[in-house]
């Protein structure tokens, strides 16, 4: 039986390209992660700003 293979295009921008996990899409689509981060970050850019200010 003959089975028919895609061939690749070597150095193609697809051939470099990796395919993220499903936990690596659960961590960057969750919004609640998200927001947490977001606040996080927040908070030490204060830090900075307030400690710059003092």
């Amino acid at each position: 039986m003959k089975t028919e293979r895609g061939k690749t295009i070597p150095y193609s921008d697809l051939s470099f390209a990796t395919e993220p996990t499903r936990w690596t899409k659960f961590w960057r689509t969750s919004f609640l992660l998200q927001l947490i981060r977001f606040f996080v970050l927040n908070l030490k850019i204060m830090r900075i700003v307030v400690g710059g200010h003092s």
